[in-house]
């Protein structure tokens, strides 16, 4: 775990990145449960290649969780907080996590998951805690967006009285 002396809101963790499953449903353990079984099922060999490369950095930030590979820096995968929809640890393999997360562009999701030495159980809470926050964030603004809006409504209204009677002012 390290912190990220440019922006203060960006913690970074190195982790192994298991795979990407597309899934068809946004939350639930059991899309975690299945996208893990999807992986072991693939090609064994594949499969133990790919752990053995895919050793990542997985940036958690208040914008979103980037994933990049830890050696060349690639950006292999983004995702904005506000997709996330739902993220845990394996019960049966305390040491794996995953998030599920929507596809900004199309309307598919996909499984995200990781095997982390230590840090599974507080990457989870961490990232649980960003999402949360990002929602309130959210509602704040929607509530904003609402009031604004009524006081908008409420200008117009009163330039109409206004209005109105500066011209039954002109009319005597």
């Amino acid at each position: 775990m390290s912190d990220n002396s440019e922006d203060e809101n960006e913690i970074s963790f190195a982790v192994k990145l298991l795979g990407r499953v597309e899934v068809f449903k946004s939350d639930g353990m059991q899309i975690l449960q299945n996208a893990m079984q999807s992986l072991k099922t693939s090609d064994r060999d594949s499969l133990e290649k790919t752990q053995k490369k895919n050793k990542v950095h997985l940036f958690l930030s208040s914008s979103g969780i980037d994933i990049l590979e830890k050696k060349t820096k690639y950006m292999l995968y983004t995702c904005p907080l506000s997709t996330v929809s739902f993220c845990a640890v394996l019960p049966t393999m305390p040491k794996v996590f995953g998030f599920v997360a929507q596809h900004p562009a199309l309307d598919t999701y996909h499984c995200y998951l990781f095997q982390s030495q230590k840090f599974s159980h507080v990457l989870v809470s961490m990232i649980g805690d960003a999402f949360r926050v990002v929602k309130k964030e959210e509602n704040v603004r929607g509530q904003r967006d609402l009031i604004v809006e009524a006081l908008r409504h409420k200008n117009k209204v009163l330039q109409r009285e206004n209005a109105a009677l500066i011209q039954r002012l002109e009319e005597k």
